[in-house]
This record gives C-alpha cells, sequence and structure tokens, in this order.
C-alpha cells in the first residue's frame, strides 16, 4: 500500500486521529497525577472504567459510544472520589485505597461484563474489546466525542494553570492563600479520568494505564519546569500515538492500543537513559568523572605533602612508591595530571623507574585543595 493511499483510508485516518488525541490529553493530564504522586491513579481509574462501560450499555441498550464514554467517566470519577475519600478519612494509605478501589470497581465491572454476555443481546458484541482496546472500531462519530472531551481537558488546564501547578507543588501554601485545594485536587482527578475515557476505544481499560503515566515518566527527565514538561509530555504522547498506529497499520494482525504502549515505553527507555543530568548514562559519566577528578585531587595533595615533609618543593615521587601509597596503578591518572601541566616524570639515572614532581602550577592547585579540605572541616 502506497503512502497515499495509506494516508487516505477512512479506518486509518479515524485510528491516527484518535491516537493523536490520545496522546495529547494523556501526556497533558498525566503530568500532573505524576508529580502529585498518583501514578497508579491512572491504573486505578482505568480499572473502575469498566463497570462504567457496562452500565452505560446497559442504560443505552447498545454499543453506543457516548453512552458508554459517559459510564465509564461517572464510574472513574466516582472511584477517584472514594479514593480522596478514603485517604483523607482513614487511616489507609494512597496505594492500599487505590488497591482497594482498583479491585472493587474492576470485579464488579468483570460481573456485569458476563451479565451482559449471557444475555444474548446481539449488540453486545465487540463490548469486551474494551478491555485491549479496538482502534480499528472509530468512527467519526467517536472522533467527536473524543475531540470534545480533549478540548474540555484544554480550556480546563490553561484557565486553571496556575491553580493547578500550586496545588501540585505546594498544596499547604495554596491552603493558606484560600484557594479550595479539595476542589481543585478533585478537577484534576476528574480531568485525569476524562483522559482514561478517551482512551478506552483506542488502547483499552488494561493498558490505558501506561499512557497516563509513561508520556509525563519520559517528559520529566528532559526537563525541570512544569510549562516544559506538559507540553513534551503531550508531544511524546502524539508520537507514540501515531507511531503505534502506523505501525499497527503497516504489520496486518497487528492490535494498536498494545503498539502504542510499546512506543511510548520504547520514549521513556530511552529519556531513562540517555535524558542530560538525569539519565542513566549521564548518571554514570558524571560519576566517573568524579572518581577521576577525586583520583587527581588525591594525587596532587600527596605529592604536595611528601614535597612538605621532606623540606623540598622539588621533591620527586617514585612511581611505586606512589602506587603503594593509593593502593592502586596511579600512571594514567599521573599522564592526565601531566597533560594539564600540574606534574612532571623524571628519570634518575642509573634507576629506570619514573619519579614524579609537582610543577609550579602543581603546587598551587595542591595547596588550594588543601585550603578548601581544612575551610570546609572548619
Amino acid at each position: 500500500m502506497s503512502v497515499h493511499a495509506l494516508l487516505t483510508d477512512y479506518t486509518v485516518q479515524n485510528v491516527i486521529l484518535g491516537a493523536l488525541m490520545l496522546g495529547l490529553v494523556s501526556g497533558m493530564l498525566g503530568s500532573f497525577a505524576v508529580l502529585r504522586k498518583q501514578s497508579l491513579l491512572g491504573d486505578a481509574l482505568s480499572h473502575a472504567a469498566l463497570p462504567g462501560i457496562c452500565l452505560g450499555f446497559l442504560a443505552a441498550g447498545a454499543r453506543e459510544l457516548g453512552a458508554i464514554m459517559l459510564g465509564a467517566l461517572l464510574a472513574g470519577a466516582l472511584a477517584a472520589l472514594l479514593v480522596l475519600l478514603l485517604t483523607r478519612y482513614s487511616r489507609l494509605k494512597t496505594d492500599a485505597a487505590l488497591g482497594i478501589v482498583l479491585s472493587t470497581f474492576f470485579a464488579l465491572g468483570v460481573v456485569l461484563l458476563t451479565h451482559i454476555q449471557g444475555t444474548n443481546n446481539a449488540s453486545q458484541g465487540g463490548l469486551d474489546a474494551f478491555l485491549f482496546g479496538q482502534a480499528a472500531a472509530t468512527l467519526r462519530g467517536d472522533l467527536v466525542i473524543m475531540a470534545g472531551v480533549t478540548l474540555l481537558s484544554l480550556i480546563l488546564v490553561t484557565g486553571l494553570w496556575k491553580e493547578f501547578k500550586l496545588v501540585c507543588f505546594d498544596p499547604g501554601f495554596a491552603r493558606a492563600l484560600g484557594m479550595p485545594v479539595l476542589a481543585l485536587e478533585v478537577t484534576l482527578t476528574v480531568m485525569i479520568a476524562l483522559a482514561v475515557v478517551v482512551g478506552l476505544q483506542i488502547v483499552g481499560v488494561v493498558l490505558m494505564a501506561a499512557m497516563v503515566i509513561a508520556p509525563a515518566v519520559a517528559a520529566r527527565q528532559w526537563c525541570r519546569r512544569l510549562e516544559t514538561m506538559v507540553p513534551l509530555a503531550a508531544l511524546f504522547g502524539i508520537v507514540s500515538g501515531i507511531s503505534g498506529a502506523l505501525v499497527s497499520t503497516l504489520g496486518r494482525g497487528l492490535a494498536t492500543g498494545p503498539l502504542i504502549v510499546i512506543s511510548v515505553s520504547l520514549l521513556v527507555v530511552v529519556s531513562l537513559l540517555f535524558a542530560p543530568r538525569r539519565g542513566m548514562l549521564w548518571e554514570l559519566i558524571q560519576r566517573s568523572r568524579q572518581r577521576r577528578r577525586l583520583r587527581h585531587q588525591q594525587l596532587l595533595t600527596t605529592l604536595y605533602r611528601l614535597a612538605e615533609r621532606h623540606g623540598d618543593h622539588d621533591f620527586q615521587s617514585e612511581q611505586g612508591l606512589l602506587d603503594s601509597y593509593h593502593r592502586t596503578r596511579t600512571r594514567a591518572a599521573l599522564a592526565r595530571l601531566e597533560k594539564r601541566g600540574w606534574v612532571e616524570s623524571r628519570q634518575q639515572p642509573p634507576q629506570n623507574t619514573t619519579h614524579w614532581a609537582l610543577t609550579g602550577t602543581g603546587r598551587d592547585e595542591a595547596a588550594r585543595i588543601l585550603a578548601s579540605l581544612n575551610t570546609g572541616s572548619d
């Protein structure tokens, strides 16, 4: 299939547009969940949406996405409010409250789904696809509903940006300023439920938690400011959504939802490894530099103290002596110090062993290091 034929295909267009809106809203709203240390909230809300899906189907009597999404939103919002109530008015921790709500609502959803399947209702076919998503079944009418939810989320985040930011980073200060912190937290939680609702058709109940968490986690590795993190998380969500949709289209028989989750998971892995100042590779490089800097400082101060003890600024220390003192080979580190002009190597005939002495700049550097150490100890 050519690129033009692929992009003009009705089903492909629907899947790509749906994945785009899913990535946008989940990345944007997931950032607030991650910063509030409520990453598992997306998992709880996505599983809690299952009974809402079933109740929406029973109310509509058919597989109408509008009714199903409304039911999922109400069920997710109710689950979120229960989590807030349990954590605020009981001794349960957040993880315990999330676990209780998740398991209870999901069990109720499975019971309702089994009941619907036992009614022999012809219109219930494919209802279980909401567990893992069925992107190919997305219609233009479904996209209109998803676009409305996405637009509402954008309006709320834009209009309440300062309030959401303060509640995420310092809810105590927000409460002191007279802000309705509880109402803002409920609004944020309901908005995350909105993100879950958007992803039900594309990704499904089981995998939606990854779309709420992963784009925000990946974006957090690359930036320090919320103003940068939220749009970057949305961008990561869009890229993973579109790439997963395209791969599933090119590879016939591949499920779209899992491929989208795999795409965003790859972004997380790349971010965790290579992001500057936060990535694992960056941390390894920094640790290596710190160890090298510490070794250089130790060698310089050792040469300085030996020279002071012998009363000779030009005192030459033998290579083997330095190796024994530091209990490791020091030649490579001394060679790097020699390139910097802080030490110089000398030969003392008839011996063939290498001796090392500080240069003038090396003595100044060693004296500065010792002075800073003495100041820190004081």
